[in-house]
């Protein structure tokens, strides 16, 4: 005998309806996880401590539902075990699913009195009388025939032990859910009897087309999917009609209903529905086929799904949109909102619903593709992208072909049907630019505690605190986010070096990679100036396009007429670079686009704009208040201190080498380093006042070897000219996260398009260390000896992947290994005597190494983010976490 098959859906709320003693328990055990139910009598016993207090049953509901509704909140499907006898319990349950867009199940334990009484005298923790029990199944028997008019879907009635104990649950999908079919997909606009626009269109991407067959083939592989809204106000409404039909009929085509489809349902099968708003036409057409093929439309339309989940959860398609709490959920509610979006009730000055812009908010993680609502080019906002062109009014047929996130278009034959609304009139608030970046940041994108998860397998947690400071630096000082898709990370310092005289030294950042097992290296000049990303987009287009800025004069960025770049230079803590009213940002984006204009990098590289890592210098450019407020007077201050403490010592030791028995003036002034006390213990204390002339003269050479260091970072800039950029990454072009390049040919391209033509834009000196070869890590040390005794800051290792994998898993991107004489710009003029030296080797790296691991991860996920044309909150959440782990407490000179 088969099994007893009671068929739910994966997701719903799932009611076990039965008196005390009917065995609901016992199944629920067998047929779901332990986490899956909820138990009346655990609350009951979670709230007072015991199971059978009645007088705790509502505080026990309470916790009940408060946790099933976590539960399907999260998509988990939840049973609830309850007598659920009286209709005014279930009622709880059918709100609870209708709240939350769902079907309810009920499993009904129908089992005689004396099967439950049995059963409860068993059972020691239950000593109410056998009324309770008769009572439940009086209420039980007069429930069973009202259940599904009561909204239960699915009801299955078990009247025996041997069916509970035989009875088997299967799971079904919704019938919205195709998370396996992963496409590809060509996602096809609202048609409304265009004909021979969609054919069209199909043979632009290839596809087969027998006009009079009304069939069509995709690629291999590829397959069609329909955003409803197949006929009305077109010419060929059947024809339409018949091709979606034949398609779907072969599997090579899916199809959602729009609200004109579910009007033409209504209308063919005999409702009273006015001819309006095009249906006429169809309505004309349709009397003119045969009956068999309206039958087949009848149950063709009637099956259509109100909207599709695809590839995993990473798609959904709708008429009209869908907001991410609806995705995958079956209610009215939903059907609603797929056919219609959602509307205020109001109507505008042409009688059109006045809609709310669900995109506007939607922080969904699928990408929602979707019509209904025409307008002249394709809108994109927020991770949804409406591909409604308004064919038969005039416009274009678009298709959206999935993943390429390419678009293919063609345009109408003529105007079939004038619109309401002309299309340039149509809503844009929520137009982003094409490619759809775009939109308003709410707070809620970035507050409180986060945990992000990049793509190079790094979970990054910004705490709370953090990101409330960095919201009210970010709204005070930041560029314009639209244009902030990525900060540099940090970078850490080689490890500490023992070598006698010196800090940090070359051996400690190649050890760091080799005992990782890279051998191949870059080392790269660490150049004098700080550190900017430039944007620079090709036109004024493609800044629209792509990072969806528009007015270029408003924006407080670059390009203040139609002949200016369309860009940005911004500092590693997203600030504009020139924060001057003379900023020279203009001309030096101009000059950059010059130079990629003729070296022929656009074309090049297939790209309408460039995200670049540079070096800008001189570093008093940007450290101009820091030079003036902190290191000039710490230099100035110290040499003229000094100045006058030398000449007073000097006087002393004259003065004492003329009257030697006598104490010089200075005698008892204790020397920074003070020698043991004479055998003399009677007399005054003496002094070497020769030795203290000499620290002193000591400490004279520090600060002017300090002044000299901080004084190559500085020169005067008196026009644009005076500026040296250093380009030393191709962060990101259209469709391209450079992260796949190794340094090498980063450094290549930027010679070969970047530099040698303007003197503005300078190459980066480099080296290729080959750590493996003694003769190779010679000359690499070398080579950073020559640059710093030349005054040189020093270099960066980096390993020859931008990217690479060690036994501890990400290596750090870079390390800086810094000159013995820039380091005492960092650590004062003499952080070189012995004894302060021996005290700065005990600084830990630890938490900078994890802070610049942090931050790197961050910053390639979100220009990955960005180049995969995510919405702006998912990059700026990226962003905005670089800018927090910047208040984490480290070490600044490290």
């Amino acid at each position: 005998m088969k099994n007893l098959q009671l068929i739910i859906p994966e997701l719903c709320v799932v009611a076990l309806v039965g008196a005390s003693g009917s065995g609901k328990s016992t199944f629920a055990r067998t047929h779901f996880k332990p986490t899956e139910v909820l138990s009346s009598d655990y609350f009951r016993g979670l709230v007072s401590d015991d199971e059978t207090d009645q007088n705790a049953t509502p505080a026990a509901f309470d916790s009940l539902y408060y946790v099933a509704r976590k539960r399907l909140d999260a998509g988990k499907l939840t049973v609830i075990d309850a007598t659920n006898v009286q209709k005014k319990s279930r009622e709880a349950l059918i709100n609870l699913a209708r709240e939350q867009n769902l079907l309810a199940a009920a499993i009904v334990f129908d089992m005689g009195e004396s099967i439950c009484l049995e059963r409860n005298k068993a059972r020691t923790d239950r000593n109410f009388g056998a009324h309770v029990v008769r009572g439940h199944i009086r209420e039980l028997k007069r429930s069973i025939r009202s259940l599904q008019k009561e909204g239960f879907r699915y009801v299955y009635v078990l009247s025996t032990p041997e069916e509970a104990e035989t009875a088997e649950i299967v799971r079904t999908r919704l019938w919205n859910d195709k998370r396996d079919e992963k496409g590809p997909f060509d996602i096809v606009g609202d048609v409304h009897g265009c004909y021979d626009e969609l054919c069209a269109l199909l043979e632009k991407m290839d596809y087969t087309v027998d006009r009079g067959a009304f069939t069509a083939l995709p690629p291999a592989g590829r397959r069609l999917i329909f955003l409803g809204d197949l006929c009305d106000r077109g010419p060929k409404n059947a024809a339409v009609l018949k091709l979606a039909m034949n398609m779907a009929s072969a599997g090579t085509a899916l199809c959602v209903p729009g609200n004109h489809d579910v009007k033409l349902l209504r209308k063919l099968r005999g409702a009273d529905v006015k001819l309006t708003h095009g249906l006429g036409l169809t309505v004309e057409e349709l009397e003119k086929e045969q009956p068999e093929f309206i039958e087949q439309a009848i149950a063709f339309l009637d099956g259509l799904v109100s909207h599709y989940v695809l590839d995993q959860g990473r798609l959904v398609v709708s008429h009209a949109g869908l907001a991410e709490k609806l995705q995958g959920r079956s209610s009215g509610r939903v059907r609603e909102f797929c056919l219609y979006g959602e509307t205020t009730g109001e109507t505008d000055e042409f009688g059109l619903p006045v809609r709310i812009n669900w995109a506007e908010e939607y922080r969904g993680r699928a990408l929602v593709v979707y019509g209904h609502v025409p307008s002249r080019e394709v809108r994109s906002l927020n991770n949804t992208v409406c591909i409604d062109t308004g064919c038969v009014f005039g416009g274009k047929l678009s298709a959206y072909r999935y993943p390429e996130g390419e678009l293919a278009e063609v345009e109408a034959l003529q105007e079939y049907y004038a619109p309401t609304k002309p299309l340039d009139m149509a809503d844009t608030s929520a137009d982003g630019g094409a490619e759809g970046n775009s939109g308003e940041l709410r707070i809620s994108d970035v507050l409180g505690k986060r945990h992000i998860t990049t793509r190079l397998n790094r979970s990054v947690t910004i705490s709370a605190e953090s990101s409330s400071l960095t919201l009210e630096i970010m709204s005070r000082f930041s560029a314009d986010p639209r244009w902030l898709i990525y900060l540099p990370p940090t970078m850490s310092p080689c490890g500490t070096s023992k070598r006698e005289g010196y800090l940090e030294y070359p051996e400690e950042a190649f050890d760091y990679f080799l005992t990782q097992g890279v051998s191949q290296v870059i080392c790269e000049e660490k150049h004098m100036g700080s550190r900017a990303v430039m944007i620079l987009c090709r036109n004024a287009e493609i800044a629209w396009a792509r990072f969806g800025i528009e007015d270029l004069t408003g924006s407080g960025i670059a390009g203040n007429s139609a002949e200016a770049p369309a860009g940005i230079i911004y500092t590693r803590t997203g600030r504009h670079f020139f924060d001057t009213q003379a900023s020279p940002e203009t001309l030096i984006l101009s000059r950059l686009a010059n130079v990629l204009d003729k070296s022929g990098f656009w074309d090049a590289f297939s790209t309408g704009w460039v995200c670049l890592d540079t070096e800008l210098m001189p570093w008093s450019a940007k450290a101009r208040q820091l030079l003036i407020e902190q290191y000039a007077p710490a230099g100035r201050s110290g040499r003229s201190g000094l100045r006058e403490a030398i000449a007073a010592l000097e006087q002393a030791v004259a003065h004492n080498q003329t009257a030697p028995d006598q104490a010089g003036p200075l005698a008892n002034l204790p020397p920074a380093n003070p020698p043991p006390k004479t055998a003399d213990a009677q007399g005054p204390r003496s002094m070497d006042i020769a030795g203290v002339l000499e620290e002193f003269r000591e400490r004279g050479k520090y600060l002017e070897l300090y002044t000299q260091a901080y004084r190559r970072y500085c020169w005067p800039v008196n026009s644009v000219d005076d500026y040296r950029i250093a380009p030393f990454h191709i962060l990101a072009t259209e469709g391209k996260v450079w992260n796949s390049e190794n340094h090498l040919r980063h450094l290549e391209v930027i010679r070969e398009y970047m530099t040698g033509v303007d003197p503005l834009f300078i190459a980066t000196n480099h080296l290729a260390v080959d750590l493996s070869d003694s003769a190779s890590r010679e000359a690499g040390i070398a080579w950073w000896q020559a640059l710093t005794e030349k005054g040189g800051e020093g270099m960066v290792v980096k390993p020859l992947d931008f990217i690479a994998r060690g036994k501890d898993g990400i290596l750090q991107p870079a390390v800086k290994c810094r000159g013995r004489e820039y380091l005492r710009i960092i650590y004062g003029p003499e952080y070189t005597d012995p004894a302060r030296l021996n005290r700065l080797r005990s600084r830990s790296l630890g938490k900078k190494r994890r802070l610049a691991l942090d931050e790197f991860s961050l910053g390639m996920e979100a220009l990955e983010r960005f180049v995969q044309k995510e919405p702006l909150h998912r990059i700026h959440e990226c962003v905005f976490a670089v800018l927090a782990l910047e208040n984490e407490e480290v070490d600044p000179r490290l």
